[in-house]
């Protein structure tokens, strides 16, 4: 099969999948999207042939409307721009998996300072404030008194971008000092870690140290459900476990899993080209 690599950088994520594809014997055209331009009917030289896309742009902007030409174009994408619409929005994100009956942090939302502060207020101190689109954990927030929140609402209003302007606001849940990472494919798990940090942040960007996590079928159950509440395709789960159960705070539409494939015995980017070769000769086989 013939696979477009689009990116921004290649990152050992990309490097990983780029040898495990060659060793393959795959034929790959590594498309940088800063060079691309993009019509509203005909796709690009650099996507001919190609019987799959394969998404790992760094910016969430492109990615979303990379995704949504391609779609037009009727060129195979993973993930396909429904799904990067709504992992890559944390609102549209949590009503998925509200709808879909997942377990997730309550969450409410405002858009004024005022609401927001009333919105902390009745959840209680400690709560996080989080960026509606954002990864690896930044411009999150902690907030531990009325003082702090105070504070980081006013310079949030100030920031100027009107997603800033939407405060995004969770209760603070109080996990055993790690999280749960779950890579799957249309909603299997091929293989998952914990994140685990003194910091109340847990992501591998950020320096947590990652081990190997075996899903019980409570957490495959979840992943599962989430999966097809945003869409399908290959993602990254996260979860939090919560007293007796997990809760489902993330769905992420290009994840990472350089971290995941150093923890753990299974080999990752192999297991994604087995899925991706699936994908292709499924649809080649119903379109003949």
């Amino acid at each position: 099969m013939k696979v477009g690599l689009l990116y921004s950088r290649i990152r050992r994520d990309e490097k990983l999948l780029l040898s495990e594809l060659r060793d393959r014997g795959h034929e790959v055209a590594k498309i940088d999207v800063r060079d691309e331009q993009f019509g509203l009917s005909d796709p690009p030289e650099a996507f001919d042939g190609v019987d799959v896309v394969v998404d790992r742009c760094l910016a969430t902007s492109r990615s979303l409307y990379v995704t949504q030409f391609l779609d037009a174009y009727d060129v195979p994408v993973v993930n396909g721009s429904d799904t990067a619409d709504v992992c890559s929005d944390k609102v549209k994100n949590s009503l998925a998996l509200e709808a879909a009956g997942v377990p997730t942090p309550t969450t409410e939302v405002a858009f004024t300072t005022d609401s927001a502060l009333e919105i902390i207020e009745r959840f209680g101190y400690p709560c996080v404030i989080k960026p509606v689109v954002g990864s690896w954990g930044r411009l999150m927030a902690k907030v531990e008194s009325r003082s702090a929140a105070e504070a980081i609402l006013e310079h949030k209003a100030t920031l100027g971008h009107y997603q800033h302007k939407v405060f995004y606001i969770q209760e603070f849940v109080e996990k055993p000092g790690r999280d749960i990472r779950v890579v799957a494919v249309d909603g299997e798990p091929i293989a998952a870690m914990t994140r685990s940090s003194d910091h109340w942040l847990t992501n591998a960007a950020k320096g947590a140290e990652v081990e190997p996590f075996g899903p019980d079928d409570r957490v495959r159950d979840l992943v599962a459900t989430a999966s097809d509440a945003v869409g399908g395709g290959l993602l990254g789960v996260d979860l939090m476990e919560a007293g007796d159960d997990y809760t489902v705070h993330e769905v992420n539409h290009t994840v990472e899993f350089k971290a995941l494939n150093d923890a753990v015995d299974v080999d990752v980017p192999a297991e994604v080209v087995d899925w991706l070769e699936t994908k292709v000769a499924n649809e080649t086989e119903a379109a003949v």
